[in-house]
């Protein structure tokens, strides 16, 4: 059971942390939340936007403020799985040779892939059983990944040349999905000053330890949430199933498969973050309402009409936001 005081000093890290990494990315604080609160519901998040905005800096900010061992693994059309998990090879030692694994690059903590959908379906589904389970299986043997362990991955938007749709498998293993947006007039002038004047970016020093990430993951756990707002939770995401009879008419007309289990799991242990990260002790609806399309925006998939019409999957949560109520 967790004391005010184990609140208030995890609370204060992730203050420092914060704060640290504001210091190198300009603007897109709602990125740096959303990537701290996957850091502590033990989830992957995937970052979506065009080349050039910053996506892979902050990747590098996070783990260099953690202080924790980075790799990052660039998504190509002929990288094969085995140059993410590692394979076995034969050494010889004393005259007699053996198979030793040698481990790829997803055997670190902060983990960024790099253009994800740069890649074949084969090789991203290499990255499926360390995101859930945070182990490796090579032939036989099966290896435990070091927590704290989170995939960061970028992806171009799915439109642009030479891109691979994610699988939904491996797409409904990352607990949030953030779209990043271009700078704005006064934020594009702050990069451009950091960028070209004295010596440039410096990455921040560790202001936080892997033992305080653990910590604070189990603070943010027993973080209390109201058994009504749970069941509202559970009726929104109900509400993104064309079949169910609390979704809303432009839901039945265009999707044909609403959220799963996980985005329930993924929208409550976000709120609990969130709220910790507000300096809150509570889940409030304010939290839910912060989380809800980052949490459930990539778990929708849209039916032939709704793929032909270019419908929005953020107007459809809208539509689900507003079609609920919050009280059954």
């Amino acid at each position: 059971m967790i004391t005010e005081r184990d609140l208030e000093v995890a609370q204060t890290v992730f203050r420092r942390l914060t704060s640290s990494i504001e210091e190198v990315i300009v603007g897109h604080d709602e990125i740096i939340r959303a990537a701290l609160t996957a850091l502590l519901c033990k989830g992957n998040l995937i970052l979506e936007g065009v080349p050039g905005l910053g996506k892979t800096l902050l990747v590098r900010t996070l783990a260099a403020s953690l202080g924790l061992k980075f790799s990052r693994i660039q998504f190509t059309p002929d990288l094969m799985p085995a140059d993410i998990v590692g394979t076995d090879i034969i050494t010889e030692e004393s005259g007699r040779r053996q198979f030793t694994f040698s481990p790829g690059p997803v055997f670190a903590n902060v983990v960024l892939a790099d253009e994800i959908n740069r890649a074949t379906p084969k090789t991203q589904s290499a990255l499926l059983e360390a995101m859930e389970e945070r182990t490796v299986t090579v032939g036989s043997h099966t290896y435990g990944l070091e927590e704290p362990y989170i995939v960061l991955a970028t992806q171009n938007p799915i439109e642009m040349e030479g891109t691979y749709p994610l699988p939904e498998a491996q797409i409904d293993r990352f607990l949030l999905k953030a779209n990043v947006r271009f700078p704005s007039l006064d934020e594009l002038v702050a990069i451009t000053e950091r960028n070209t004047e004295g010596v440039g970016i410096r990455l921040p020093e560790p202001t936080a330890t892997a033992e305080d990430i653990l910590t604070s993951r189990e603070v943010v756990r027993e973080i209390p949430i109201a058994e009504g707002l749970r069941d509202y939770v559970a009726r929104l995401l109900l509400a993104t199933h064309p079949n169910s009879e609390h979704s809303p008419p432009r839901i039945r007309e265009y999707v044909e498969y609403g959220a799963s289990p996980r985005g329930a799991l993924a929208l409550i242990l976000g709120a609990k973050a969130n709220a910790f990260l507000a300096g809150e002790v509570n889940v409030r609806r304010e939290d839910i309402r912060e989380l809800f399309h980052a949490a459930l925006a990539h778990r929708l998939v849209l039916n032939f009409k709704g793929e032909a019409e270019g419908v929005s999957v953020d107007e459809l949560l809208a539509d689900v936001w507003e079609h609920v109520p919050a009280n059954a």
